[in-house]
């Protein structure tokens, strides 16, 4: 069993930044591939940014060039730098870990289903 922790979530204004920390703990001797999602009230499930184990890292269009992922791969941890937040980035960020998806098929990477442990959750509401 793998236990899957975020924090670092809370409220700024338009324009702030936030920083969000994840690890990945228990049952696992690998190196895991981890990913940030987010949900706003109503929405689905969005994925934002991911780390593979295989060293590429990607970005939803939504937050590219204002979020940087980075992974501490001996310690399954991943952080989510958030600059530029804007009202509309208010959401749950919930964080992924172990990839079950093809690592070629890139209609799976940011897929929820994908991804076999998940947090809880950290709440980001950024006010105008």
């Amino acid at each position: 069993q793998v236990h899957v922790t975020e924090s670092g979530g809370g409220s700024v204004h338009a324009g702030g930044s936030l920083r969000l920390s994840c690890s990945a703990s228990g049952s696992t001797n690998r190196d895991l591939s981890m990913a940030w999602f987010r949900q706003a009230p109503g929405a689905e499930r969005e994925g934002v940014a991911l780390a593979f184990s295989d060293g590429r890292i990607m970005y939803s269009d939504s937050v590219k060039g204002r979020f940087t992922i980075s992974k501490d791969n001996a310690e399954n941890t991943v952080y989510l730098e958030m600059n530029s937040l804007q009202p509309e980035d208010t959401a749950t960020y919930f964080c992924a870990a172990y990839f079950i998806g093809n690592f070629y098929t890139p209609r799976h990477f940011f897929d929820p289903d994908q991804y076999r442990y998940w947090g809880r959750g950290t709440q980001v509401t950024v006010s105008s």
